[in-house]
């Protein structure tokens, strides 16, 4: 079988049809590239609900045993940016790194409100879940700092695995021993 990652946008707005979700579609293609094997992708679009965000990386998990679920919204310091909430709600584990250098690769780029942005990681179930911001511009300076470390990780807590597309990511693997 096929590893499912899925791709939730969660927006008010873009969940309500009084815009097109450009970030999901732009996290989808992103990844497309990035990883090498063969894989069921699915985008779903939420609105900013804590309760609906957590039953949906739940579901995603639990019965999609998705490989991967990024998240892409909901990650600023408004009332009702709540994806980090319900991340810590439904990961065993959080992976603080991810969202350390995925600020830290946005200050690179000069971007001055990254210090703004709450994204995460963590584990569900068998699941990694990573949290992006809602800017379309951000996602490819945020994956390029984390993937490489993706396929990996998903390898450390069971899931399967995921090779990425060396003509666009260089992922890594421990070297094997000798």
């Amino acid at each position: 079988t096929k590893a499912h990652v899925a791709v939730l946008t969660i927006s008010d707005r873009a969940s309500q049809g009084v815009y097109e979700d450009e970030s999901g579609p732009r996290v989808l293609s992103v990844l497309k590239e990035y990883i090498r094997t063969e894989c069921d992708f699915e985008l779903k679009c939420i609105p900013d609900e804590q309760k609906l965000i957590e039953e949906e990386i739940e579901r995603f998990a639990r019965e999609k045993g998705s490989a991967l679920v990024v998240t892409t919204g909901g990650t600023g310091p408004a009332p009702r940016d709540v994806t980090p909430e319900a991340i810590e709600r439904v990961c065993g584990k959080l992976l603080p790194g991810f969202g350390e250098s995925m600020r830290a690769a946005s200050l690179a780029e000069g971007v001055p409100t990254a210090i703004l942005s709450r994204q995460t990681a963590g584990v569900c179930h068998q699941s990694l879940v990573v949290t992006l911001p809602g800017k379309p511009a951000a996602v490819r300076t945020c994956l390029n700092a984390v993937f490489p470390a993706i396929p990996y990780c998903i390898h450390l807590i069971g899931g399967p695995k995921i090779e990425g597309n060396p003509d666009v990511v260089q992922v890594f693997w421990p070297k094997p021993k000798k």
